[in-house]
């Protein structure tokens, strides 16, 4: 398939003059070809298609019209029908009104070249770029940012199911690979365990019977390992994208026991950002918030909040469950500054602010980050009788620390966190802790009192987040940030964010820049026709609170 098609400039004249006809008013697809252009060009796709072949659909007309699909909900055939017979989508398109489009699977096709070179960003900043030549969205200013959970497509399997499905796929792959081989390795009552799905099964109720189960299903997954790592094994089964997701899965389930083959303590599996869940999706993680747990992706939406300008959203990213909001903020402002986007303040919650994220917004990108620091956790502490840092002198020059009572620290060394950061460790000496006044409400400990320093910037930076954010001023300025949640309602409600439509990180990747620009699409549409944002739904009866 080649690169092949007619750039998106002109609108065929009878197109227009019919469209005009139908659509007086115009409507989301009309507006947004007057407004943005073209918006996609064919040489942005050029790397994706090879240089000689049969022609192909102009791969600028399927992102525009992937967009559109999103927008509406529709599935691939909708879409390519949609392209057949309506007027709107014929003009946002230019397209002939005799044009007969082009077979649905087109689109999966299209869709599967996006995501193996990881070309989606570039349809989603394409419709970003077309608003910014539009002056719709512009650098500097207020924007907000926060994150939500993306449930994979693939269901929860039990610990039990997980093992005998992952082995019972590793089975169907090597069969249909080397099927004589595998019936001279497999024991005859392998076909009884492993030839149905888990589901399809009745396994044992009391726990032992499960746990022996489990324990059958590691020796027999063990014993099709080692065959297959043989040398009378047939060349390439190792490379079996099943068979390796099976080695690894039972190094993370399963460890010798005096010579037979165990479950794995809990305490012992790996953390949620590496452990496996399924054999059908190894993308998806296990993630957890709170008393929320899901296995999928998470999704972090970036948008503008100024009250003269259409809220859009500047930026997607994706990521597996369990990695932590502050490991991805500094992915989120390198993007918004390449693509010209950088706000003067970003707006965040606790789960993005540290004062390492401070210091690093504020030095990289001149970036205000407001969003809650942490604030005191220790007991003593946190009962208002107890020196905590603040209370402490430093004097970073000569690195030493003066205490409530005058003395001077003993220790400064360097140091690192649990989390592998620069931090000072200061220490005082025992002899002046002992006989101290004030030893009650500075250290419970039996030697003299330690103090884990930040590095002198995320220090400053820290003790003046924690005074600033208990003023009046601070919670207005930062109660813009709710906004953001009525995005995330509107693309979960709307676009279908909370699930994804594919299997794999790259897949649900390319699905939320299409929902992005869908998105911003829908809310240039709203912006342009002045439809105002929607209020907060109240009930009834919360309505009739009194006042204070």
């Amino acid at each position: 398939m080649s690169l092949h098609g007619v750039e998106l400039a002109e609108i065929p004249e009878e197109t227009v003059r019919l469209a005009r006809a139908v659509f007086p008013k115009g409507c989301l697809a009309m507006r947004m070809r007057d407004v943005l252009g073209p918006v996609f060009a064919d040489a942005d796709f050029g790397e994706l298609f090879p240089v000689r072949g049969r022609p192909a659909v102009s791969p600028a007309r399927l992102a525009l019209v992937s967009v559109l699909q999103f927008a509406e909900g529709l599935t691939d055939r909708q879409a390519a029908h949609a392209v057949r017979s309506r007027l709107d989508w014929k003009y946002a398109l230019s397209l002939e009104l005799a044009d007969t489009g082009f077979d649905f699977s087109v689109l999966s096709e299209f869709r599967a070249r996006l995501a193996e070179a990881d070309a989606g960003r570039a349809v989603f900043d394409a419709v970003l770029a077309a608003a910014g030549e539009a002056g719709l969205v512009t650098a500097g200013k207020r924007q907000r940012t926060d994150a939500t959970h993306v449930l994979a497509t693939t269901r929860d399997l039990s610990h039990l199911e997980f093992v005998v499905e992952t082995l019972r796929v590793a089975l169907n792959q090597i069969a249909e690979a080397a099927g004589d081989w595998l019936v001279t390795v497999a024991a005859p009552e392998w076909f009884d365990r492993y030839s149905a799905r888990p589901e399809d099964s009745r396994f044992p109720s009391r726990w032992a019977a499960r746990v022996e189960h489990g324990d059958q299903c590691g020796a027999d997954g063990m014993v099709l390992l080692q065959a297959v790592w043989s040398a009378s094994a047939p060349p390439g089964l190792r490379s079996l994208p099943a068979v390796e997701f099976l080695r690894q899965t039972w190094v993370q389930q399963f460890h010798q026991v005096d010579g037979a083959l165990r479950w794995r303590e809990p305490k012992n599996i790996p953390p949620g950002l590496i452990r496996l869940r399924t054999p059908h999706e190894p993308d998806a993680r296990t993630g957890a918030k709170r008393d929320l747990g899901w296995s999928g992706y998470k999704v972090h939406l970036s948008e503008t909040c100024e009250p003269d300008a259409p809220h859009l959203i500047t930026h997607i990213h994706t990521t597996p469950a369990p990695v932590r909001d502050d490991a991805v903020l500094e992915d989120i402002h390198t993007a918004l500054a390449e693509r010209g986007l950088v706000p003067d303040e970003h707006l965040v919650d606790a789960g993005y602010v540290d004062a390492e994220q401070i210091h690093h917004a504020r030095r990289d990108h001149s970036i205000t980050l407001v969003g809650p620091v942490g604030k005191i956790t220790n007991r003593e502490q946190v009962s208002g009788g107890f020196f905590d840092n603040t209370h402490f002198t430093i004097d970073w020059d000569r690195h030493t620390a003066t205490c409530p009572g005058g003395r001077t620290s003993i220790e400064w060394r360097a140091a690192q966190s649990h989390r592998g950061t620069p931090v000072t460790r200061v220490r005082f000496a025992a002899r002046d802790c002992s006989p101290c006044e004030l030893r009650t409400s500075c250290t419970t400990a039996r030697t003299g009192r330690n103090l884990t320093l930040r590095p002198r910037a995320e220090h400053d930076i820290l003790q003046q987040a924690r005074v600033e954010q208990d003023s009046a001023h601070w919670r207005r300025r930062y109660g813009h940030r709710a906004g953001v949640e009525g995005t995330i309602s509107q693309g979960v409600q709307a676009f279908g964010l909370r699930r994804s439509r594919y299997r794999g990180l790259a897949k649900t990747r390319l699905q939320h820049h299409f929902t992005g620009a869908a998105i911003n699409l829908a809310r240039l549409d709203a912006w342009l026709t002045g439809r105002p944002l929607a209020r907060t739904r109240t009930t009834p009866f919360a309505e009739l609170r009194p006042a204070g």
